[in-house]
């Protein structure tokens, strides 16, 4: 995974000077809590913390405890520069509870605007037997001092691994009623995926696949929804020779929202599926459903896929 890969889950959003609380603060459904800086907040965004007001964040990527060994060996400082970081320094650090970490801090040029200043960054590598965790820190010039930073980034501490359980309930929404699907796994912090079936890896979409998602982005406005949609749709990559049955908006509950059925060809096995997405668009961004069956199952799956949506809490 590279450097500027896992940058696109951080922002250049503010940490501020000041006080350290108590105890950590974990973001919903991540192992890895922090003490953070006076006025940072867990992010909606991604898995991390961030100052609303702008200046930097601190995002975390969490990885296989095996992936460890690979990652502190392939963050040489010529990698890293290859990938837009131009490293100052480089530790290996014992935390104070007892685990390894590697941090690595450095500038990143900023593309646009021509001329910007670069950005301070902080690349974490922390080790736990259970799990591996890459720890993104970074500010603009004088947003935070690199003490306080640094402090922030090895206040890290490891909870147990969350039962699936534990991390749907730290969903930013509520699946209230699940039409007999059941959680497999989530990701983020803010989506999860369900199926049917006694399978957790699905090969060839021999279970049926539904995904919910919330994302906090400016929303399209009125007239751009279904071009929106559209473009939502044929992003996934997996799926081929989209057809579009139904493309409708409509209103419930107080929302808007946006709902289109399509056959599609799954690419890896080339099998004939039925699509459902329904985007439900909010004032601060908006939530999204994606189900997936084979074309032969649909009459089944999609008014359990609508039901799990109709009964979303918000």
């Amino acid at each position: 995974m590279s450097l500027r890969s896992l940058a696109l889950l951080t922002g250049l959003i503010g940490l501020p000077a000041g006080a350290f609380a108590a105890d950590p603060v974990y973001p919903p459904g991540s192992r890895f809590g922090f003490e953070p800086a006076k006025e940072m907040v867990v992010s909606r965004r991604f898995t991390g913390f961030e100052r609303q007001s702008g200046g930097a964040t601190v995002s975390v990527v969490e990885l296989p405890a095996q992936a460890y060994k690979d990652l502190a060996t392939n963050f040489t400082d010529e990698n890293l520069k290859s990938q837009g970081l131009v490293v100052k320094t480089r530790e290996t650090l014992k935390l104070a509870d007892g685990r390894e970490g590697m941090l690595v801090t450095g500038e990143q040029p900023i593309e646009q605007p021509a001329g910007a200043p670069a950005l301070h960054k902080w690349v974490f590598l922390v080790a736990d037997p259970t799990v591996t965790g890459i720890v993104i820190g970074q500010t603009l010039p004088g947003a935070e001092s690199d003490e306080a930073m640094r402090a922030m980034l090895t206040s890290v501490r490891v909870r147990p691994a969350l039962t699936i359980d534990q991390q749907v309930a730290a969903l930013p929404f509520r699946v209230t009623d699940t039409a007999g699907f059941r959680p497999v796994r989530v990701l983020g912090g803010n989506s999860v995926l369900y199926t049917v079936g006694p399978k957790d890896q699905m090969t060839n979409l021999d279970q049926p696949i539904l995904v919910l998602a919330e994302a906090v982005q400016p929303a399209p406005s009125t007239d751009q929804r279904d071009a929106f949609a559209k473009a939502a749709l044929y992003s996934n990559q997996t799926m081929k020779d989209f057809a579009i049955e139904r493309s409708q908006s409509y209103r419930q509950n107080g929302a808007d929202w946006h709902e289109i059925v399509a056959r599609a060809v799954d690419i890896p096995s080339g099998t004939p599926v039925v699509v459902s997405q329904t985007i439900r668009f909010q004032p601060d961004g908006y939530f999204r459903a994606v189900g997936v069956v084979r074309a032969q199952d649909r009459e089944t799956m999609l008014p359990r896929f609508r039901k799990v949506v109709d009964t979303i809490a918000f």
